[in-house]
Formats: structure tokens, C-alpha cells, sequence
């Protein structure tokens, strides 16, 4: 895995068509998919299947039992945490080759106490309308790895 350019994070998906959806955008991209915890879904499931298409093969597909797990794995890794309560914007970072992209479950987030511990390392995706509370998790997922692979010029070379 030293050679992938990102790493997408899912701390207890509940949703298998958004797991499935970031499943293609892996494949697609390159992007090593870690799921952590307690899943909401059978990795077995339709819905999961049907949303990735015929590209699981394709994906390549981390389990942990907790983030703990997964951080102990790469512990020279960077950590950047997803959600709308942090108070820096994503575009205020620089993101590099390697860098782990985390994001909580659907309808909590991720914990409090792990973005009060993560600092500047978390960050939000603006939304402009207080009607809206939250992004869905697939296209924050994509929004994040688009501009970490802007960043790192992976996007000229196609």
C-alpha cells in the first residue's frame, strides 16, 4: 500500500449504496478503502453490491476492528478527520500522497473526544444553507479525495 495515493477512511458505515459508491470511487481512483468497526450492512449485502457495481474486484479493501488498529498499522500516517462541526475548512490545508481521509458514520459523525483530540487535522466541507444539516457521505467522500488528488497533480496526468 506504500504506492497508493489516498486513503479513504469509514469509521461504522450504515449505508451500504454510500459504501458501495465510495467502493467505485476507490477503484476508480486508486484509493485504498478501510473499513473500521462495526459495520451496518453484510459486506455480502445487495445493496452494497449493486451500488459498486461489478467493481469490487477492483477495490482494494482494508477491515479494522477500530481506528486504533488502523493508526497502529501506519504510524507515520496523516489523519485528517471529515465533519461538519470542525472548524477548518478543507481548502485551507495541503493534502500529500498517502494521506488518510476519515469519516464517521452516517448519522452521528465521528465522536466528539476524536475531533477535540484532532485539532487543525479536522476539517468541514462548507455548507451555505442552515436548512441543510449534513453532505452525503459519497459525495463528501469524493469532494475530499478530488482536491487531495488536485493538490498532488494527479489530476493533469489524465
Amino acid at each position: 500500500m506504500k504506492n497508493t495515493t489516498f486513503h479513504i477512511v469509514l469509521i461504522e458505515p450504515e449505508i451500504p449504496p454510500n459504501t458501495g459508491n465510495i467502493g467505485r470511487l476507490c477503484a476508480a481512483t486508486g484509493t485504498v478503502l478501510h473499513l473500521v468497526g462495526k459495520l451496518g450492512f453484510s459486506l455480502d449485502d445487495k445493496h452494497l453490491k449493486r451500488a459498486g457495481l461489478d467493481y469490487w474486484p477492483e477495490v482494494n479493501l482494508q477491515r479494522w476492528d477500530s481506528l486504533e488498529a488502523l493508526q497502529a498499522a501506519f504510524p507515520d500516517g496523516r489523519f485528517w478527520y471529515l465533519s461538519k462541526k470542525a472548524a477548518k475548512n478543507y481548502t485551507q490545508v495541503n493534502f500529500q500522497k498517502g494521506d488518510f481521509l476519515v469519516f464517521g458514520k452516517e448519522t452521528k459523525g465521528l465522536p466528539e473526544e476524536l475531533l477535540n483530540s484532532a485539532g487543525d487535522m479536522a476539517l468541514r466541507i462548507p455548507i451555505f444553507s442552515p436548512a441543510v444539516r449534513s453532505l452525503n457521505l459519497a459525495n463528501s467522500a469524493a469532494i475530499i479525495l478530488y482536491e487531495g488528488l488536485r493538490q498532488t497533480g494527479q489530476l493533469a496526468d489524465q
